[in-house]
């Protein structure tokens, strides 16, 4: 089809039949110029009756001819596409397949994964331990937000057991949670903190690093301050589980001082609610200074309007006797 269609322009092709003409050799069976009262026709290939793209090639060929003489010279678009309204080639077995009424409305593209579209919110996520991989991928993303916008709030949702398995177990240093908490200290946006299930240990702390008064807590979500632990000494040698002992104890003071910092406790009063596990839930939280609201999501309300178990037991006509 291209061997037939390719033609050259008019004005260069001269408009004689002479033999002695140089360019005798290069003439070609095509009408001279586009006004040309020539009845000689553009030879057309074999036509596939169901190749929409060649059906309407043909069509323009018949009708305007002069279209295909002008091609333009530097184009992004292929060859002959530009005839088109809409160019569109034949649909891919894909396009067919999507093209049923079933499935109409499906995005021709696959979605971003979930991170980015959080980030794309300026939200960021911890629903995991804090283990190397999860602090690299935190610190980044508020990196990343401050250089976006450093005027726009970040919203950081905490779903941790921090440095620690809920069963107790190690599984990643102390430091991995001072790092993120260190990101945040430096950071020129306000942060906002939500607790949406566990914060422990040094998720905890990130709850509570939050901005003074911008720190949220989900009704039932659950927040707890522990010491530090050892982690496995395995077949250290005693000296070195000594060194380890004394690091664990560094850390567990400078937690201690974090948190009274943020939580406006005196450093003795943390010190001893975390000589064992000590557990908040959000009313809790808020009482002692890890949080600032509890987001009800207008529940507030619902409970300032029930009645006292008092007027529940009058209205019910439950008579209360003074003395058993």
């Amino acid at each position: 089809m291209a061997t037939y269609l390719r033609l050259p322009m008019a004005s260069s092709v001269p408009c004689t039949s002479s033999s002695s003409s140089p360019l005798k050799r290069r003439s070609f069976s095509v009408p001279c110029a586009a006004n040309s009262n020539s009845s000689t026709k553009i030879p057309m290939p074999p036509l596939n009756p169901k190749d929409p793209f060649l059906n309407k090639l043909a069509s323009v060929a018949a009708n305007n001819p002069e279209a295909l003489y002008t091609r333009p010279q530097n184009s992004d678009m292929p060859p002959f596409l530009d005839i088109y309204d809409s160019p569109k080639l034949m649909a891919t077995p894909a396009q067919v397949e999507r093209s049923v009424s079933y499935n109409e409305h499906r995005p021709r593209r696959p979605p971003p994964d979930l991170p980015s579209l959080l980030l794309h919110g300026r939200i960021v996520y911890i629903g995991m331990p804090l283990v190397p991989a999860v602090t690299e991928l935190v610190v980044a993303e508020l990196m990343y937000l401050q250089w976006m916008d450093p005027k726009e709030p970040i919203y950081l949702y905490i779903n941790s057991t921090g440095t620690t398995r809920d069963d107790g177990e190690t599984v990643g240093m102390e430091t991995e949670g001072f790092a993120i908490y260190d990101a945040m200290m430096q950071l020129k946006n306000e942060i906002h903190t939500v607790a949406v299930g566990a914060a422990i240990g040094q998720a905890c702390l990130l709850l509570a690093a939050g901005s003074k008064g911008k720190r949220f807590m989900m009704p039932h979500a659950k927040a707890m301050i522990q010491q530090p632990r050892v982690p496995s000494s395995g077949l250290m040698p005693a000296s070195d589980v000594f060194i380890r002992a004394k690091e664990v104890i560094i850390n567990r003071d400078t937690l201690v001082k974090l948190l009274a910092k943020h939580t406006e406790n005196s450093e003795e009063t943390v010190a001893n609610v975390m000589r064992r596990p000590f557990y908040m839930d959000a009313t809790r939280a808020r009482e002692f200074g890890v949080i600032d609201k509890i987001l009800w999501r207008g529940q507030e309300q619902i409970m300032a309007d029930v009645s006292a178990p008092e007027q529940w037991d009058k209205n019910a006509g439950i008579k209360v006797a003074d003395a058993i």
